[in-house]
């Protein structure tokens, strides 16, 4: 049997198990070892070897230190300290809550990485709320759904982490560029939340002016979490720390602020490390068999023969984009992030770099593709999660989703036309 015929096998194997929902780790470990079966002189020692090797990357350190953090920090009482700054900041808007919603997200981004939990969080403290105050339940729902794809494109983002041991890219520069990115699609989603909350007539919570001592009493218990991101990359940028040592920084930090805020007791610590394991165990086992699969690729020369045809086929790097992006947001509808990220950033980075496109460009781009795959139907994580707790049917919030979906596009192509939007801060910082 021929190797081409060999991949092939696999590929429609590996689909078929994904298609099927069957475990990531469990869908590329089994097309990998069909590989190895059915080819002739294939070590299965070198099976096992990728396997452990490809979880031994001190960057992925950084992983269980952030979520263990992000975890933390939710049990410390951070979370409602955020809600009320940002009832402040946003009380005078046009649909006042929905507003708090994107920008708690925005804000929880820095603290949590990962957007299901901040979706699932969310979907139970806000959406009710949001109804009380007279706002749809499908509408509730979308926009925190839409909020939550914020959380992975601010750093320190567990999506960033994963790309950049992938791809071979600073984690540091990516946390940068989140930065921008976030805030970019932070402000585009409050705009477009405003035109539609005027239009439907969603009320601000309040028409009066803050006074200067509501605004302090509300900011005071925020800034101290508020400053974790900055923490971050300062340190990282002034070389105190590595990105990987910056996550046990975080853990710290959210240690001191618990036991500051008298809020964190020896039962919720004790949960949060169970949850830290089990998060961190279900990405581990993605990223073993990544490893696997990535050396397959590489013994049988796709990523080089794929850019050789792309090459051949495509003349410059706009139209490549345009491709990559049309072809992502396909893939993201039907499989969720994390999987497509192992198996399609060894192929299309290296494509990307033959074209000329920064690297933080390109990443960031991917990131906001998988996003907007999380969001979308048929699969989309981000909105099973919070329809699931909400009670939203799902045409309900497809329907609402569409101002939404429109806005995601344009943004997804300022990104990808637009490297000052993914650049900008990294070349000010760095």
């Amino acid at each position: 049997m021929s190797s081409s015929m060999i991949i092939a096998i696999c590929a429609i194997a590996l689909l078929v198990l994904l298609f099927l929902k069957v475990p990531v780790y469990i869908a590329v470990l089994g097309a990998s070892a069909l590989y190895f079966l059915l080819t002739p002189g294939a070590n299965p020692i070198i099976f096992a070897q990728q396997a452990i090797t490809g979880v031994e990357s001190i960057s992925l350190l950084a992983i269980p230190f952030f979520v263990c953090a992000g975890i933390v920090m939710n049990y410390t009482g951070v979370t409602s300290r955020i809600m009320d700054f940002c009832s402040v900041l946003t009380g005078r808007m046009s649909g006042g809550l929905a507003q708090v919603n994107i920008l708690l997200s925005t804000l929880m981004g820095g603290l949590s990485g990962s957007n299901i939990a901040d979706a699932a969080m969310e979907a139970k403290m806000m959406v009710p709320e949001m109804e009380k105050a007279g706002f749809s339940k499908s509408f509730s729902t979308v926009v925190t759904a839409v909020s939550s794809m914020i959380t992975p494109l601010i750093p320190p983002g567990i999506a960033m982490i994963l790309y950049g041991c992938l791809a071979n890219v600073s984690i540091g520069k990516l946390f940068v560029s989140g930065l921008g990115v976030g805030a970019t699609l932070c402000i585009a989603e409050m705009v477009l939340t405003a035109v539609i909350s005027k239009k439907r007539g969603y009320k601000p919570m309040r028409t009066e002016k803050i006074t200067r001592q509501e605004f302090t009493k509300a900011a005071k218990p925020a800034i101290l979490p508020l400053c974790l991101p900055v923490l971050l990359i300062g340190g990282i940028r002034l070389g105190i720390f590595t990105a990987t040592e910056g996550g046990a920084v975080a853990i710290v930090y959210a240690l001191l602020l618990g036991i500051g805020f008298k809020e964190l007791k020896a039962k919720d610590m004790a949960v949060a490390l169970k949850e830290t394991v089990t998060t961190t165990a279900s990405v581990m086992l993605i990223v073993s068999a990544a490893a696997v699969f990535s050396w397959i690729l590489t013994r049988e020369k796709i990523p080089q023969a794929l850019t050789a045809w792309m090459m051949a086929t495509i003349s410059n790097k706009y139209v490549f984009l345009l491709a990559v992006n049309v072809f992502l947001i396909i893939v993201g509808m039907f499989i969720e992030g994390n999987a497509s990220m192992i198996i399609l950033v060894p192929l299309l980075a290296p494509i990307a770099a033959s074209y000329g496109i920064n690297e933080i460009q390109f990443a960031m781009v991917y990131i906001f593709n998988n996003a907007i795959g999380a969001f979308s139907p048929p699969m989309g994580t981000l909105m099973f999660v919070t329809c699931g707790i909400t009670g939203c049917k799902t045409k309900d919030f497809i329907k609402e989703a569409v101002p939404y979906y429109i806005l995601l596009v344009v943004v997804l192509l300022l990104l990808t036309y637009c490297p000052f939007f993914t650049t900008a801060l990294v070349n000010l910082i760095y």
